[in-house]
């Protein structure tokens, strides 16, 4: 038999990460996962057969790629220990940035916008393992939370967690917002973190182990975005917010979603690793902008003519208004720069003829006789 010094150095040699290893180890032996320092207190402690037979047969799912919370069972997110499984993904730390942002926008709505008292209304669209609408939960409990999935597998697991952590959510099995129970329900915060990996994208041959529902969407990773982004102001109270996670080089794409929706206060929020993970914006039911008018001949033509492609037209009046949207803050950037070239020229202007004011008037000046200056070998 080995002991756990010797066991964990054997896993390591097998090429396994030694937190990896040391998880594991501490799994195998009902140890809580934060507790690694306990290994150093009992590293000389013998490792029994049956348990090291076990601890090898995790090693090697997890060297084939198979995530360490799907092995274990268990994953933190947000202070929370949530259970999972291969029905669901991985909470992600990342997430944790919809988390904060969420927290932040809602202390202030109950002065603002909720009806007759009630305390702010949040929803969770495709919830997953529960992850963020729980966080929600676990940190302002006056919040009514309420959580959607398509996944009756990924909502029996969100609801495991909900009822093992004592915590009210209520949840609902739903294609994003078009299900809801009562469609004339509004939010004071619409979060997501939905799928936005594109199709096509070579990382997706990591993820394996995770279901592919829930990680692709479409060509670009965008089609899940774009439901959501369109469906969300008929669910939206006025103030209200929606906050979106995505991919590492999405934010400005989904910023122009946003801002073709009508959406104001478009902004992003960076993750830990200074990457702009979530984008959102609040809807005031009184859209900033107007179509330009290739969007209403664009409009136009999908009313009238019945053999245009929907699904094509769409895409493509979604890529005008993202392109209009950039003109316009490139137009207002340049009005901004003329702004304050004018008021540069306005003030030396203003300088000048002070300074000519200043200056006395002492006749004209002789003209000068270059010749006359020169040294004496010209």
């Amino acid at each position: 038999m080995k002991n756990l010094a010797q066991t964990l150095a054997s896993l390591q040699s097998a090429r396994l990460a030694r937190l990896d290893a040391q998880l594991l180890l501490l799994h195998v032996l009902g140890q809580p996962l934060h507790q690694r320092g306990w290994l150093l207190a009992h590293d000389t402690d013998l490792l029994p057969p049956e348990l090291a037979t076990h601890l090898t047969l995790l090693a090697q799912r997890r060297l084939s790629g198979e995530p360490l919370a799907y092995i274990t069972g268990h994953k933190e997110f947000f202070g929370l220990d949530l259970q999972v499984d291969a029905r669901v993904l991985v909470p992600r730390p990342d997430t944790e940035t919809l988390v904060t942002w969420a927290l932040e926008l809602l202390p202030g709505q109950p002065a603002k916008n909720t009806d007759q008292g009630q305390p702010p209304c949040v929803l969770d669209l495709g919830t997953g393992s529960g992850a963020i609408a729980l966080a929600l939960k676990a940190s302002s409990p006056e919040l009514q939370v309420h959580a959607i999935d398509f996944s009756l597998d990924a909502l029996a697991v969100a609801k495991a967690n909900a009822q093992r952590l004592q915590l009210d959510v209520a949840f609902s099995q739903s294609a994003w917002l078009k299900g809801l129970a009562d469609s004339s329900t509004k939010f004071d915060c619409i979060v997501s973190n939905p799928p936005y990996i594109a199709a096509l994208d070579p990382h997706l041959a990591a993820l394996t182990h995770e279901p592919l529902q829930a990680l692709a969407s479409g060509t670009d990773g965008l089609d899940d975005i774009r439901q959501i982004v369109s469906q969300a102001p008929a669910h939206l109270k006025p103030g209200g917010w929606l906050l979106l996670e995505h991919g590492f080089d999405q934010a400005q794409a989904v910023r122009g979603l946003l801002y073709a929706a009508g959406f104001a206060q478009i902004q992003s929020r960076r993750d830990l690793a200074g990457i702009e993970r979530c984008s959102g914006g609040q809807f005031t039911h009184t859209p900033e902008h107007q179509p330009t008018t290739a969007l209403k001949v664009m409009q136009t033509q999908f009313q009238t003519d019945p053999t245009q492609d929907p699904s094509r037209l769409e895409t493509r009046l979604t890529e005008l208004e993202i392109k209009a949207s950039f003109a316009e803050d490139l137009i207002d950037k340049l009005d901004q720069i003329v702004t304050r070239q004018q008021d540069q020229i306005d003030h030396l202007t203003r300088e000048v003829h002070f300074l000519r004011q200043q200056t006395p008037d002492e006749g004209p000046v002789p003209p000068r006789n270059l010749r006359d200056e020169l040294p004496p070998h010209y």
